[in-house]
C-alpha cells in the first residue's frame, strides 16, 4: 500500500486500505450527523464560533519535512519523488512514553495479526508504551460498539468512525470519554508537535458535547468522488474530456458500441449531484444551506432534480454498462471490465487512481486512468460542496489517569508523524527487511508486513492530508494538482466542519432517498414519485428539522463560503 491519507471515509478508507472492497461499494451514504453540543453534557446540537476558538490546539505548522507539493485550495500535500531511507527525519526525537498498558479497541477489515507480532513491539518501543489491540470485525463494528459502550468494561481507547455515529453512540462518546482539552487546547498541544501540526478544521470535527474528546484522521475537505477514465484510449481515439453535460451525453454516445461490448460508462450519479452543484450527501448536516435567508435541504433544490434526471437521461440513451443498469456495478468490482474496456469513464473514490494503475502496471502497460475535471453542467465552472475534513476518531476513557492519557497521547503524537519520517514509515509499513524492502525508492511490503501491518496504529491520529506513491509518483502529482483545481471551486456550507448531533427522533427521516435516487435514474420510479418522497420528509419532520437546524444557526453562525 501505498500511503494516501487523502480521504477517510468508509469508502475511502477502506478502498486505501485494500482490504475490504466489498464495504466500498455501497452508494455514497446519507450518514447519521453525531457529535457535540452547544454545552457540556448536552447530547444535541453543535459547538461551534466562539465556544470552539477557546478549545481548539494551536496550530503550528510542522518542518521536519517538506513536502513537494504543498496544499493548496483544501487539497492534500503531496510527495512526487523516490524514497531514500537513509534520508528519513525524525520528528519525536525523545521518547515520550510513560510505560501505561493501553488497551485499544479499533474496527478491523481482515484478519487481526497475533499479538506480539514484531510491529506491534516495534511501535511500542518507539512510543514508550503497551498498546493492547482489541480489533473488532469492520464490518459488525457497530453492534460491538454499542454492546462495549453499554458496558462498564470500556477499554482504555475506543476508534469511532463517523458512519458508526448512530442511534445512542454519540451520547455515549460523551458520557464515557475524556476531555483532552486540558492537555490540547491551546498551547497545550506544543508538547505534542505532530499534534500540533493537524489542521485546525480536523480539531474542530473532534468536538463532542462541548469538549475536545476526539483525535482526529484529517481528510482533505474537498471531494474524493473523481470521475475517473481511460485516459489511454481516449488519446488513441482522439476523445476529448467533456466541459458540460452535453457534450458528457454527446460523447458517450459517441463511445458506445453495444455490439463491440463497449459502454461509456457506469452510474455517474455521483458526478452528476457535482454537476448540477448539489448540496453534499456525505452527512446529514452537509446537505442544509442557507439560500435567500432560508435553510435549504438538498433534496430539495432544483439542482437535485436535474442532476437525477440527466443521470436517467444517460441510462435511457443506453450509454451505461448493463452491469450499472441492473444495478450491480456498485456491488461488483469495477476494475477487470475497466480495464477490459468495456467501459471507459466511472466515478469512484480518488484511491482508485492509484490502485488501477498499480494493479495494470506489468500486465498492460499501455494503460492509463486518468481523473476528469468535474464540469459545471452549463459548461461554466462547477459550484462543489466541502465535505468534512476528518471522519475517524479516537477517544480515550475518561477513567483513564494523567498518565495514561499522556501516554496514548504519545502515541497519537507518533501516529500522526509526517510522510518522509522515520515515525510515519514505522506506523505505516512497519520493520525494513522484516515488513518491507526498499528498491529504486519504492517501498513494498512483504507477505509479513501484509499480514502485520494492518490498520491498527494509523486509526489513533493521522497527519494531514497526504499523497504520495513512490512508485507512481505521476498518479501522486495527478491527484494532489485535480484537487487543487477542483478545490478552486469549492464551497463551504452552512454547517461544515461542525460536529453536530441532531435529535433522535429524525436520525432516519432521510434514508430511503439513495435507493429511490437510483431506481429513478434506472426508469423503476417516476419524478413524481421522487417529488412525493421530498413532500413526504418535510410532513414526516423535515420542516421540524429544519427549525432545529435555523436555531443551531442563529446561535452558532454559518461555515458557509
Amino acid at each position: 500500500m501505498t500511503p494516501n491519507a487523502s480521504a477517510p471515509t468508509r469508502r475511502s478508507f477502506l478502498a486505501s486500505t485494500a482490504v475490504a472492497t466489498a464495504a466500498v461499494a455501497g452508494g455514497m451514504p446519507l450518514l447519521a450527523a453525531c457529535g457535540g453540543g452547544s454545552g457540556a453534557g448536552s447530547r444535541e446540537g453543535t459547538t461551534s464560533g466562539k465556544d470552539a476558538r477557546k478549545l481548539l490546539p494551536a496550530y503550528v505548522a510542522g518542518n521536519v519535512v517538506t513536502p513537494d507539493i504543498p496544499s493548496k485550495n483544501g487539497s492534500a500535500v503531496g510527495f512526487t519523488g523516490k524514497l531514500d531511507l537513509a534520508d528519513l527525519k525524525t520528528s519525536v526525537p525523545e521518547k515520550l512514553g510513560r510505560g501505561s498498558r493501553i488497551t485499544v479497541m479499533s474496527p478491523f477489515w481482515g484478519s487481526p495479526p497475533k499479538d506480539g507480532n514484531a510491529y506491534y513491539k516495534a511501535m511500542n518501543d518507539l512510543i514508550g508504551v503497551d498498546v493492547v489491540w482489541r480489533n473488532q470485525d469492520g464490518n459488525t463494528y457497530d453492534q460491538k460498539l454499542g454492546a462495549v459502550l453499554a458496558s462498564s468494561d470500556v477499554p482504555d481507547v475506543v476508534v469511532v468512525p463517523g458512519w458508526n455515529m448512530t442511534g445512542k453512540i454519540p451520547s455515549a462518546v460523551i458520557g464515557k470519554f475524556a476531555d483532552l482539552g486540558p492537555y490540547l487546547s491551546g498551547d497545550a498541544v506544543k508538547d505534542y508537535p505532530n499534534l500540533a501540526a493537524i489542521p485546525t478544521d480536523a480539531w474542530q470535527r473532534s468536538l463532542f458535547g462541548g469538549k475536545l474528546r476526539g483525535l482526529p484522521m484529517p481528510s482533505s475537505y474537498v471531494t474524493g468522488i473523481v470521475p475517473l477514465y481511460r485516459k489511454d484510449v481516449f488519446d488513441e481515439e482522439g476523445y476529448e474530456v467533456p466541459g458540460s453535460a452535453d457534450e458528457f451525453m454527446a460523447l458517450a454516445k459517441e463511445i458506445t458500441n453495444a455490439r463491440a461490448k463497449r459502454w461509456a460508462c457506469l452510474d455517474m450519479k455521483w458526478t452528476a449531484f457535482n454537476a448540477f452543484g448539489v448540496l453534499s450527501g456525505e452527512e446529514k448536516s452537509l446537505g442544509w444551506n442557507e439560500v435567500d435567508g432560508k435553510l435549504v435541504y438538498r433534496v430539495e433544490t432544483d439542482e437535485y432534480l436535474e442532476a437525477l434526471e440527466w443521470t436517467r437521461k444517460l441510462f435511457a440513451a443506453g450509454v451505461v454498462h448493463p452491469d450499472a443498469e441492473l444495478g450491480k456495478s456498485n456491488a461488483t468490482d469495477p476494475g477487470p471490465k475497466f480495464a477490459a474496456g468495456e467501459f471507459l469513464i466511472y466515478n469512484q473514490d480518488m484511491s482508485q487512481w492509484w490502485s488501477r494503475t498499480a494493479e495494470q502496471a506489468t500486465q498492460n502497460p499501455d494503460f492509463e486512468i486518468w481523473g476528469m475535471d468535474i464540469f459545471g453542467h452549463d459548461g461554466g465552472d462547477p459550484t462543489l460542496w466541502a465535505k468534512n475534513p476528518a471522519g475517524i476518531f479516537a477517544f480515550v476513557n475518561k477513567k483513564a489517569s494523567e498518565d495514561k492519557i499522556r501516554d496514548v497521547l504519545a502515541v497519537a503524537n507518533v501516529t500522526a508523524a509526517p510522510y518522509g519520517t522515520k515515525e510515519y514509515m514505522l506506523t505505516n509499513y512497519g520493520v525494513e527487511g522484516t515488513h518491507y524492502t526498499v528498491e529504486d525508492g519504492v517501498p513494498t511490503k512483504t507477505d509479513q508486513g501484509n499480514i502485520d501491518v494492518m490498520n491498527a496504529y494509523v486509526m489513533i491520529a493521522s497527519p494531514a492530508p497526504t499523497i504520495a506513491h513512490p512508485d507512481f509518483p505521476e498518479v501522486a502529482r495527478g491527484q494532489v494538482e485535480w484537487q487543487q483545481r477542483m478545490g478552486a471551486f469549492t464551497r463551504k456550507s452552512a454547517f461544515y466542519g461542525m460536529q453536530i448531533t441532531e435529535p433522535a427522533r429524525w436520525t432516519n427521516l432521510s434514508n430511503d432517498f439513495e435507493q429511490l435516487e437510483d431506481d429513478f435514474v434506472r426508469g423503476r420510479k417516476k419524478m413524481s414519485d421522487v417529488q412525493q418522497a421530498v413532500s413526504d420528509w418535510r410532513s414526516k419532520g423535515g420542516d421540524e428539522l429544519r427549525d432545529w437546524y435555523k436555531k443551531l444557526l442563529d446561535e452558532n453562525g454559518s461555515a458557509a463560503s
